[in-house]
Formats: C-alpha cells, sequence, structure tokens
C-alpha cells in the first residue's frame, strides 16, 4: 500500500517537474531574446564593426524586430580592438546583462581574448568575422558558430591562384598577429615559388613606405597583401603612388574590400582580392539583400555586412527550432548546426568544427554605371571548401 502511494507520489512530482519545465520555457520564450554584439568601432578600423553590426541589424528589421520569433534586445557594445577592455565588457554582457547570445568579433586577438569566458559560461557564441585557427581545430568548442570562414582559407585562394599564374617571385606583407600570421600561413599552403621577404607590420600602421621601398628593391610579381579597414586604405593610396602597379600584381584579402573601396576609388581598380562573396552574386537571397541594404543605407554592403546578416539569419534559424526556448543547450547547438537560412553568398553549410563550409571566388575591384564601387567574381577558385584545421576538431 505504502509503496503504491510512493510511486504515486513520484509520478504526480514528476508532472510537476514537467509542468514547471513547460512553463520556464513558455517564460523565457517569452522574453526578449538578448543578443550581445561586440565589436570594433573605434578608430580606423572601426568601418568593419560599423559593417557588421548594420547587416545584422537590417535582418533583425526586415523581421520585424524578432529573431527566433522572439522580441530582440540588442546590445552594441564597443572593444575599441582592446583585448583588455573586450574581456571587460564581454564579462559585463555575460554577468550583468545575461545575453542569450554574444555576436560580432572583427578581430582575432579580440576573439582570443573573449573566447573562454564566453563559452565557459555555455553562452552562444556567433563570430561574424574573426576566425582564428586555434578554435577551427584542437580548441573548438560547440558553443563558437562562425559566419565568415577561418583565417587560412580566404587567403589560400590567392596562394592557389598564384601558383597557377606563376608567379615566380612574390613579397608577403600582414599585421602582426594570429589572423596576420593566419594570412601568410594560408597563401603558402598553396604556394610554391619563391618568398622574397615575409613583412609583419604594427596592427594599425598607417604609414607604409619603409615597405614599399622593399617591395620596389626585392622586384617580385607580386605583393600578396591583408591589410584591413584604414590599413587597406592607406596601403592602396600609397602602393598607387609609389607607382608600384605597373611592375608589380596587386594580390589582398581584406584589402581591397566593399569596406575600403569608397576611400581607395580609382586607385583600387582592377586590383585583386579573394572572397567568399561579392554584391553580385546570383541567388534570390543575395540579391534581396543587396537591395535592401542600399535602400536603408545608401551604399553597397561589405562581405563584413553580408557575414552580420547571415550571423542574425543563424541565430533566427536555432532560435526557431527550438520554438524559442533556449534551456535544452544541446537542441539549441543541433538547431544550429543545420544552418537552415538561405545564406547570402549560396552555398553554406557547417564542417564538424561549426565553421562553414562554402565556395571561395578570386574577386576584383570594379566600378558601377552610377558610380557605385565594389568587387566582382573573376573565377571561382574553391568549390564547397572546408577548412584544414576541421580533422583536428574534437568538439569540447
Amino acid at each position: 500500500m505504502r509503496r503504491g502511494m510512493m510511486a504515486a507520489t513520484v509520478a504526480a512530482g514528476m508532472a510537476v517537474a514537467g509542468a514547471f519545465g513547460a512553463v520556464s520555457g513558455a517564460a523565457q520564450a517569452a522574453e526578449p531574446l538578448k543578443v550581445g554584439m561586440l565589436l570594433t568601432l573605434s578608430g580606423p578600423p572601426a568601418v568593419l564593426g560599423k559593417h557588421i553590426q548594420e547587416g545584422f541589424e537590417l535582418f533583425v528589421e526586415q523581421n520585424g524586430g524578432k529573431l527566433g520569433g522572439r522580441d530582440v534586445e540588442l546590445i552594441v557594445v564597443d572593444d575599441e580592438l582592446k583585448p583588455d577592455v573586450a574581456l571587460t565588457k564581454v564579462k559585463e554582457l555575460l554577468d550583468r546583462d545575461k545575453v542569450d547570445f554574444v555576436a560580432g568579433i572583427v578581430f582575432s586577438n579580440i576573439l582570443q581574448a573573449v573566447f573562454r569566458p564566453v563559452t565557459e559560461s555555455e553562452t552562444f557564441l556567433i563570430g561574424a568575422n574573426a576566425g582564428t585557427s586555434t578554435f577551427a581545430g584542437r580548441a573548438c568548442n560547440k558553443f563558437f558558430f562562425s559566419t565568415s570562414w577561418q583565417n587560412d582559407q580566404i587567403h589560400e585562394v590567392m596562394g592557389k591562384y598564384a601558383q597557377e599564374k606563376g608567379f615566380k617571385k612574390v613579397f608577403l606583407m600582414a599585421p602582426n598577429y594570429q589572423a596576420g600570421k593566419d594570412s601568410i600561413n594560408g597563401f603558402k599552403r598553396y604556394y610554391e615559388g619563391e618568398v622574397v621577404d615575409e613583412v609583419y607590420t604594427k596592427l594599425g600602421n598607417l604609414d607604409f613606405s619603409a615597405e614599399l621601398a622593399k617591395i620596389a628593391a626585392s622586384k617580385p610579381d607580386a605583393l600578396f597583401t591583408f591589410m584591413p579597414g584604414g590599413m587597406g586604405v592607406n596601403l592602396v593610396r600609397q602602393f598607387n603612388q609609389a607607382g608600384l602597379s605597373d611592375s608589380v600584381t596587386f594580390l589582398s584579402a581584406f584589402t581591397v574590400d566593399g569596406t575600403t573601396l569608397p576611400a581607395t576609388k580609382d586607385a583600387a581598380l582592377g586590383l585583386f582580392s579573394s572572397s567568399q562573396w561579392t554584391p553580385d552574386l546570383d541567388n534570390a537571397a543575395n540579391k534581396q539583400f543587396v537591395a535592401a541594404y542600399e535602400a536603408k543605407y545608401g551604399s553597397l554592403p561589405s562581405l563584413y555586412s553580408s557575414q552580420g546578416y547571415d550571423a542574425a539569419q543563424l541565430i533566427d534559424s536555432g532560435v526557431a527550432a527550438v520554438g524559442g526556448d533556449l534551456s535544452d543547450k544541446d537542441a539549441v547547438i543541433a538547431a544550429l548546426e543545420k544552418a537552415d537560412f538561405a545564406s547570402v553568398r549560396g552555398d553554406f553549410s557547417y564542417n564538424n568544427n561549426h565553421f562553414p563550409i562554402q565556395d571561395f571566388y578570386l574577386v576584383k575591384a570594379v566600378k558601377r554605371d552610377d558610380g557605385a564601387y565594389h568587387t566582382t567574381v573573376v573565377e571561382k577558385v574553391f568549390d564547397d571548401y572546408g577548412d584544414v584545421y576541421a580533422k583536428d576538431c574534437r568538439m569540447n
């Protein structure tokens, strides 16, 4: 008799717990979804963070101010391109604001600073730009997803192109931080010719006179460089002013793109870069995105805008798949892994390390009939391409 009563009590308790869980999930789903956007919004690189923010906010606006059916509370903070500042601000997002997602992250040194506190708190981290090799391989984590690329990949495009074009001597130049090192490693993974010099500049450097003198003296067939934001603007201008464009082929990544072209204008026309996206990619999602972005912001989007837009789409797809209830984190992770959205870049799926498998292109700077500058595809270099570090990923 007593055993039967105990079983009934346990069953009743389980039913109450189940009902409480359902109520808790419903209550959570009714609250605003909190997204903390950590972006570089100070100094010459601020344009990169601004474009990511604009792309993200555009999708939220198009989606009626919601992601996954939940109203969105977006908290945007500036990391100032300082790892210690980023760490302080991300802890505020986690401890004070109790965000559900941290998104953004422009630079790899910032990602390295905040990766552990975010993932160890079991908060979802959506990287919309930085793609450090560290977190693609042995240090991969189930709470981290990228909507951009792994750093090496986009530079491998240029290494493969330089090798296929038969350039015998190449000068390499990048900023002295993790992404810069990844860029050079990526280029050299496919390029087998002579590297006449390998120069690492200070991050944020704007005067390239010494480096350009070295390039002129070494007489390479091509320069390969990774110089994002204001660094890229100054390099392109100074490269053009130095008269090197007649003798040295300019190959780059994140140097000739939608964030720098409005400033470099004709000085960049015809210069090559590599990308997973351009404004004129021929797919329905991209056409809609570019038209909406131009209408809202009065300018063409950049690859950073496209990555911010896809970051919002990813969060929307994952939250919607679990009915807005994030309490079962493994279920949310499984939903995010499906990448169930129409990426503006076309092909998009997740590798085992939560970095995209996607196409990569050789692109060049052109000028539209209305005077707008943008990049356009010259040729596809990699099809459905995953990064080399995925094989080392044992998801933490």
